[in-house]
């Protein structure tokens, strides 16, 4: 369920483009994980299956990053992802396409079993 600190945090965003990607994304993650929780935790869109992290959109001046929690058991594409095994991030520039069906597969795997 979307939650409106979530929409204003994305809405608030200084960049269009990073605006843009991060509503992509949050509609991602509620297409893949069912019954998603959202909410503001540390400044930025967390997203929980059953009370456990899935994943986190956050943003930084130039960048928006996408990380997927519980993926020590999921086989990452090599050099996208940065992170140790439990946790992988994905960082966007201006510009930079995202694609959302591999990060949709890959968000997939890592929340089934939470």
């Amino acid at each position: 369920m979307k939650q409106a600190e979530v929409t204003s945090f994305i809405e608030e965003l200084a960049q269009p483009w990073q605006a843009e990607l991060a509503s992509s994304l949050r509609d991602m993650v509620h297409e893949t994980v069912p019954g998603a929780e959202e909410r503001i935790q540390y400044k930025k869109p967390h997203f929980l299956k059953n009370g456990k992290y899935a994943a986190v959109i956050s943003t930084a001046k130039d960048a928006v990053s996408f990380v997927i929690f519980n993926a020590a058991e999921v086989e990452f594409p090599e050099g996208q992802f940065d992170g140790p095994p439990e946790r992988k991030t994905i960082k966007f520039k201006a510009g930079q396409a995202a694609d959302f069906d591999v990060l949709a597969n890959l968000l997939k795997q890592a929340s089934e079993s939470l």
